[in-house]
């Protein structure tokens, strides 16, 4: 097993991927795959969607700001905005704000969403508008209702940087094992401290350690049944002031 990464030492640039079981892309630096084995996209439906309680949270919104740790493929995004677009009314908008480290090519993100015809549209268009070299904030207004941002570079810069009132949460960097600063305490407590009222978030990880920083971060953590025979997730909801 190498060395857990830590992730503030390295600049944002593409990273060296290997390509496993055909279109199964796994991070040389981080020692791990980008999504899940059995079937990413239903992951995402089951952990980051469900997790976090949607896509029922974006009836009666009128703005919904989704934050994501580890943009990786794009899968998450892709999916989440299939769902968006079958569910969303006229006039709401939905923003998708991630932060990746090591943001990946175009070539890259479309031979690993290829696997997913459901996501064909949504993997052409994410194509489509990639730039050759991402870098720094790239942000794409991918239909009237939708926008993507991307902010290249440490999550706890990104995300110390935004702007607050982050309804949802997608926390999916690599494994905490083998990607430790994603799931430190200090990040976590910026997150609950961009998050809007009543804010929420989800994720893979059941590591005790990622619980254990999520609740001093000022989360009600609720351990929920994992992906794929994984025994658990965790999700949770920002503590309110008067709690």
């Amino acid at each position: 097993m190498k060395d857990p990464v830590h992730e503030e030492q390295h600049p944002s640039a593409s990273q060296p991927l290997e390509w496993r079981d055909g279109d199964m892309p796994y991070s040389q630096v981080f020692g791990d795959h980008f999504y899940c084995q059995t079937d990413g996209r239903l992951e995402c439906g089951h952990v980051f969607m469900d997790g976090n309680g949607l896509p029922a949270r974006w009836q009666g919104c009128d703005n919904f700001l989704i934050g994501e740790l580890g943009f990786g493929t794009g899968l998450n995004f892709c999916e989440t905005w299939r769902q968006w677009k079958l569910h969303r009314t006229a006039g709401t908008k939905l923003h998708f704000m991630s932060f990746e480290l090591y943001p990946m090519r175009a070539t890259d993100i479309d031979r690993a969403l290829s696997h997913w015809p459901e996501i064909d549209i949504e993997r052409q268009a994410l194509v489509t508008s990639w730039p050759t070299e991402p870098s720094g904030a790239v942000t794409l207004d991918l239909d009237e209702q939708t926008r993507l941002s991307v902010l290249c570079g440490p999550a706890i810069d990104g995300v110390r940087n935004a702007d607050p009132d982050f309804d949802a949460w997608y926390l999916d960097g690599f494994a905490p094992s083998r990607n430790g600063d994603m799931w430190s305490e200090d990040l976590m407590r910026l997150i609950h401290d961009k998050s809007a009222p009543d804010g929420t978030f989800a994720t893979y990880a059941a590591a005790g350690f990622v619980r254990r920083n999520l609740q001093a971060a000022g989360y009600v953590v609720e351990r929920r049944k994992g992906f794929a025979g994984k025994r658990e997730m965790l999700c949770g909801t920002k503590q309110s002031s008067g709690t």
